[in-house]
């Protein structure tokens, strides 16, 4: 059988956000816009099976990019099984974070089906004559009612995100901003190809008057 990929598309927004740049390694700095990791997890945080896997296509950048400068209090140590409890008042750190403020994206992302034999994890025996139709609609369903499976969030859990479903280009009633920018090295994702060396991946996204295409994860344009 024969299978088609839809294309879906999301507007997301909220009041802060932080796509932190890996090259910094103790204070928080966020990339100018959302990374099309974090993009995907809010496709997933509404709708995710082992039969599919989202793929970013293109990112529309909504309002202007602002940045505010935070302290924050976070705690300098983990839980382990030989240190259960933490007192947060003797690991407390105070750290100072770069994000992002009043953000709004319109981003489209494929819903690829994969056939059975090309999925992570072990299937039900019957699974194997899924049709790919009926995830479309579960998605379509589910975020235009606003439901997800938890909170999507914009790079960091406590940088809540909002979102609704666009239809059609009725739906869009902004228009991206009207400015171009190089973006530089970004990350794009992480190569799971490999469970046991699982490794980022970046690319060089260039924003054209607020729009940004996301290459494939098969693309040349990666660097691995």
């Amino acid at each position: 059988m024969e299978y088609h990929d839809k294309e879906y598309c999301l507007e997301v927004w909220g009041e802060l956000a932080c796509f932190t740049r890996p090259e910094f390694k103790v204070e928080r700095v966020s990339y100018d816009v959302i990374t099309p990791s974090a993009a995907r997890a809010i496709f997933e945080a509404i709708f995710w099976k082992p039969a599919i896997r989202w793929e970013v296509t293109r990112i529309e950048v909504l309002a202007p990019i602002r940045t505010a400068s935070i302290r924050r209090n976070e705690v300098g140590a983990t839980a382990s099984t030989r240190k259960r409890q933490i007192y947060i008042e003797d690991n407390r750190q105070q750290k100072s974070a770069i994000m992002l403020r009043d953000v709004r994206y319109r981003i489209y992302a494929r819903q690829v089906f994969l056939p059975a034999g090309k999925r992570k994890t072990n299937d039900r025996p019957d699974s194997r004559d899924e049709n790919p139709g009926k995830y479309n609609a579960m998605f379509e369903r589910r975020a235009r009612n606003g439901q997800c499976f938890n909170q999507p969030y914009l790079g960091t859990r406590e940088c809540s995100a909002s979102f609704r479903f666009v239809g059609d280009e009725e739906d869009k009633v902004l228009q991206p901003i009207p400015e171009s920018r190089d973006l530089g090295i970004m990350l794009y994702d992480m190569d799971f190809t490999d469970p046991r060396n699982i490794k980022p991946m970046y690319y060089h996204p260039v924003m054209v008057d607020g729009t940004i295409e996301v290459p494939s994860p098969s693309s040349d344009k990666l660097m691995r």
